[in-house]
This record gives C-alpha cells, structure tokens and sequence, in this order.
C-alpha cells in the first residue's frame, strides 16, 4: 500500500508544490480523521477528539489564553448573559497557530463542507461560574450561504457536566427545522441529548446544523476554551482576517495557513 503524502500544519509545502486551487483536494486526501470521530460526526453530528493539544503544550497555552484575554480591546470583547467572548486569535500570539489548521480539523471540514473552504472565526470563550444552561440552536439555517458550517472548540480546562459542557442532540443535523422555531424554551434540556465530556486539550468537532449550545456550569470556576468555524469559501466570514491580519502574523503564515485564512 503506498503512503499517503503528509502536509506539515506548521510549514506545509511550498505554494509552488500545492497551488491554492489544489489545497481542498490535498487536504481531503493527505490529512486523517480517525474513523471514530469521523462516524462520530457523520451519523451524530459531533465527536471528540482528544489529546489534540499535546499535554506539554498545554501549560503555555492556557497561559497565552488568559494574557490575550485580559489584553483584548472592548471592541473586540462581548459579555454575554452567560459568557465573554474574545474575538480573532489568530492574530494574537503562535501559540494559537497550529490550532485553525490542525490536520483532522482539515479533514474534518472537508468532509462536513465538501467544497473548498475557508476560516470564518476564531475566537475565546469563558463560560462564567453558576452560568444558566444556553438556548439549544444551530450555528447556520440551511438558506444560508454560510451552509455547510463546521464548527470547533478546542477545550483549554476540562468539559465536564458540571462546569457547563456543550450539549447536543446527537443526529439533529439533517433535521430541516431549527429549535427557536419548534421548542417553547430552548434552555430546557431535551430528550436524550449528550454532555460532550473530554480532558483539557481535546478538540470537539461538529456539524453546524446539529441543535447545541452549553449546558449549566453550577461549579464555582470559569470553564475556558477556544472556538471557531469553517464556512464554504464563498461565504461571509465573520472575521476579515486580511483586514485585521498584522505584520507579524503574516511572518508566521505557512501556505496552507494562507489558504484557510483565504488570504
């Protein structure tokens, strides 16, 4: 059996090697999703993979976390009835390079959106302590140009049920309606959904169109993590990340990072 040919997420290969037209199909063919979270997602709507942030990585990382938190701008921060939200890391610092373009998030992608596609956000989010249950929804209608949407959440503490894991109705994603037009309270808990559990450093992957949001975080801590979504690359991102790339950044961009960004 021969090899399948690799492309390093760090460095990737020269753009002379992959062209930016040929970039979907080198990343469907070269980067895997273990069969698993591959089924996981397929048939449930979501799958967790963990390990993704290697153990050693991960001091550094929540260190970075909350230095680009508390460092963020009012403009790019939104609280939330539950949560506070920190716009575009990809512009703030390499300890989050690798995440947006980490091989089975690709992968993933190539198999929720089946076209070539292209980063919409990536952004923090700490769910407060004693925060209320969210309202069950999808994260794009169907209408939208913005469909097929894969989203992530990279867990930088823990996910557990009693600090506010995300919840999911586990096949809800070919359904054609949406809770806020079916369910009378969308904050209620639903018939046979599933707590997406895993340690810090595994990564969630999900369909867009699954009915989801977090559960009640009744612990005394903030539950911390990083989260974003691809959208088909003709879509509208909700960050322009060429209008807020900085120079430094730039530096740091791989191939296959440009492509993503569709820089």
């Amino acid at each position: 059996m021969k090899s399948r040919r690799r492309v390093n997420s760090t460095v990737g290969p020269t753009a002379k090697q992959v062209s930016m037209n040929d970039w979907f199909g080198a990343i469907s063919t070269t980067f895997d999703l273990p069969a698993e979270a591959a089924h996981g997602l397929i048939h449930r709507g979501f799958a967790v993979l963990r390990s993704a942030v290697p153990r050693a990585s991960l001091g550094r990382l929540t260190e970075a976390y909350e230095t680009a938190v508390s460092s963020a701008t009012k403009e790019d921060t939104k609280v939330g009835s539950t949560s506070t939200r920190v716009e575009d890391f990809v512009n703030r610092g390499k300890e989050f390079d690798d995440l947006y373009v980490h091989p089975p998030l690709l992968n993933a992608c190539c198999r929720v959106i089946g076209q070539p596609f292209k980063l919409s956000s990536f952004h923090a989010r700490t769910l407060r302590p004693h925060a209320r249950s969210g309202q069950l929804h999808t994260d794009v209608r169907r209408n939208s140009a913005d469909w097929p949407l894969l989203s992530f959440i990279f867990m930088v503490d823990e996910f557990r049920p009693e600090n506010g894991a995300t919840r999911f109705v586990p096949g809800s994603h070919p359904w054609p309606g949406v809770p806020e037009d079916s369910l009378s309270d969308p904050g209620a808990d639903y018939e046979g959904q599933v707590l997406a559990c895993g340690p810090a450093g595994s990564l969630l992957i999900f369909n867009g169109s699954v009915w989801h949001d977090h559960s009640a975080n009744t612990s005394g801590k903030p539950r911390r993590s990083l989260q974003g979504a691809f959208i088909p690359r003709d879509g509208h991102a909700g960050t322009d990340f060429a209008v807020r790339m900085q120079p430094e950044t730039r530096l740091r961009l791989s191939p296959l990072a440009q492509y993503v960004l569709a820089l």
